[in-house]
């Protein structure tokens, strides 16, 4: 009789595994997941980060001011620029819906800082928005103080886990980087 028994307690182990799995399984496979779309939006904010540091360095050394072809047509326009910016950026998703670059440029820091306008993002509600909010004249000559913004609309791969962050009605986060800086003393 006593054998009998432990076989029974035995036999009812063996499911506990499964149903211990089927209670663990899915709060691990929401962790991995989340610790995956923290990891890739930390990833493309990197990304865009960079392209605005390499698009601010092409300005603030004149090479978008200065660099031409062999005609002497100038190598950085608007449209060249943009691409330039798009070039890193295209990986995660399509330049002419997500990207919106602007370049200004100040008289002064205090004017600079007198600008409290927001970043402009492209925006699905309104297609006027284009992608280079800038023409090549503001790049600036040097020593003049110029800001560099980037708006890159990302969309959170399952918004329901990971970071939780604020989206727009169209359910994109618009991650933005900037630079101001003074250009250097380069040759016209």
């Amino acid at each position: 009789m006593g054998r009998r028994a432990y076989s029974g307690i035995r036999a009812n182990q063996r499911g506990s595994a499964a149903v211990e799995f089927a209670l663990v399984a899915p709060l691990f496979l929401a962790l991995v997941f989340s610790i995956l779309e923290a990891g890739w939006f930390f990833f493309v904010n990197s990304a865009v980060e960079q392209a605005n540091a390499t698009a601010a360095r092409l300005i603030r050394t004149g090479q978008a001011q200065n660099a031409a072809d062999a005609d002497g047509n100038p190598i950085y326009s608007k449209d060249a620029f943009y691409n330039e910016i798009c070039r890193v950026v295209s990986t995660f998703g399509d330049c002419d819906k997500a990207l919106t670059v602007d370049v200004s440029r100040f008289a002064s820091f205090d004017a600079l800082a007198a600008d409290i306008s927001n970043p402009v993002c492209r925006d699905q509600d309104d297609p006027t928005i284009q992608g280079a909010q800038f023409s090549a004249s503001d790049y600036g000559a040097q020593n003049e103080i110029i800001r560099v913004r980037v708006c890159y609309l990302y969309k959170p791969v399952n918004p329901a886990l990971g970071l939780k962050i604020t989206t727009n009605t169209h359910g994109f986060k618009e991650l933005v980087a900037q630079s101001i800086f003074r250009n250097e003393p380069f040759e016209d």
